[in-house]
């Protein structure tokens, strides 16, 4: 059973509106600020803890709140709050509609996600990581992956944030290293000998990359039986391009370093690889399109599909339409077509340049002149599919 409830009111400020999903330790909320508008709440899972235990739990809170940044979510609040069953700890942060990267890439269907989003969503995940890897020692997150990363868009578009700092540990300031935690798949040789540093975080993302460009990971995954069998690193990692024909010379060149198997051999942080990001140039890859993936569905090696709880795309982009003929009510339309985006392609294409007005409190013109009623004549068939 939830720790919340639909409806629910928590320290009297915050209306519980639904669950979002759970993890071993916490379960995440969609909430409403009486003040502040929508905001996500992660409860752990810890009942009755100890004031001790408690401030453990909200060490991610307090990570956050020093690492500002626009890549990076945003925490709002940190505290405890009694239910029935006992008290939890919980902290609010930034509310994405349009969910994890891991949906986003999920919504393309069979098609590839586009080389050039894909550097774009790269380099703002190291524009936020190259905040932790900057502090003094510097702080690895460890666990990087698709699931952990937030897509959402803003008034210039995409717009990404690195989430789950909640295995962030700063290294040793004599070693530069830290205890290996995080996603198998995700995670670099040298992590089997319990060894954790920036160049593994940049691995991950390197696996990241990958995966997004070719929808397959770059290595086999590793299996609860032969977690410390070092055999999958063995075999050379196969280009991207042989996947993926956008993939030009340079990309490839920077996904090898990525994903380098001696950790000195990376880039040693989120910065350096940023640079690298920065000085490649999208217009090589112009013109080609979306490439088709060579498999007829996403892979499921990082997951099994998320099965949403929520309404439709189609449902949700009506919905979206019809709240912004009113003014007043742009965020709760950009909110709802994110949502919808990040469950399908078709959408995002015909409906993203109405988020990203909305999101400016400008009205688009195809919306401002049609009532609630006629909110369904903006998609194809007027029975709600865009």
């Amino acid at each position: 059973m939830s720790i919340l409830q639909s409806g629910e009111t928590v320290r009297e400020t915050y209306e519980v509106e639904r669950h979002l999903g759970e993890g071993a330790f916490a379960e995440v909320y969609r909430v409403r600020h009486r003040f502040m508008g929508r905001q996500a709440m992660k409860v752990f899972k810890a009942v009755g803890a100890t004031l001790k235990e408690t401030e453990d739990n909200i060490a991610e809170a307090i990570l956050l709140s020093r690492m500002r940044h626009p890549n990076i979510v945003e925490v709002y609040d940190a505290n405890v709050l009694k239910v029935d069953r006992g008290s939890y700890g919980y902290f609010t942060m930034t509310y994405v509609a349009g969910g994890t990267l891991e949906r986003y890439w999920r919504s393309f269907g069979a098609d590839l996600v586009p080389v050039a989003q894909v550097v774009e969503i790269a380099k703002q995940i190291c524009r936020g990581l190259a905040v932790a890897h900057a502090s003094s020692p510097p702080i690895v997150h460890r666990d990087i992956k698709p699931q952990n990363i937030l897509v959402g868009y803003g008034g210039d578009g995409l717009h990404v944030r690195l989430s789950d700092f909640g295995l962030a540990k700063a290294v040793n300031p004599l070693t530069l290293l830290v205890s290996a935690k995080g996603t198998l798949g995700f995670k670099p040789p040298e992590s089997l000998e319990n060894h954790d540093s920036p160049a593994a975080d940049i691995w991950a993302i390197g696996t990241t990359l990958y995966l997004l460009l070719t929808d397959q990971m770059p290595f086999p995954l590793l299996g609860d039986r032969d977690v410390a069998d070092a055999n999958r690193f063995l075999r050379p990692m196969r280009p991207a391009s042989i996947y993926n024909i956008s993939v030009d010379a340079g990309l490839e060149s920077i996904l090898f370093r990525c994903l380098a198997s001696d950790p000195g051999d990376r880039y040693q942080s989120a910065t350096e690889l940023l640079n690298d990001l920065e000085r490649w140039n999208a217009d090589d890859a112009a013109g080609l399109g979306a490439a088709r993936s060579t498999f007829t569905a996403k892979s499921s090696a990082i997951a099994p599909p998320h099965r949403d709880s929520g309404a439709d795309a189609q449902s949700l982009a009506c919905e979206a339409l019809k709240a912004a003929v009113d003014p007043a009510k742009l965020a709760i339309a950009a909110d709802l077509m994110e949502e919808a985006m990040g469950k399908d392609m078709t959408v995002r294409e015909r409906y993203e340049c109405h988020v990203r007005l909305w999101r400016k409190g400008i009205m688009h013109v195809s919306t401002a002149s049609f009532g609630e009623g006629n909110a369904k004549s903006l998609t194809r068939d007027g029975k709600g599919t865009p």
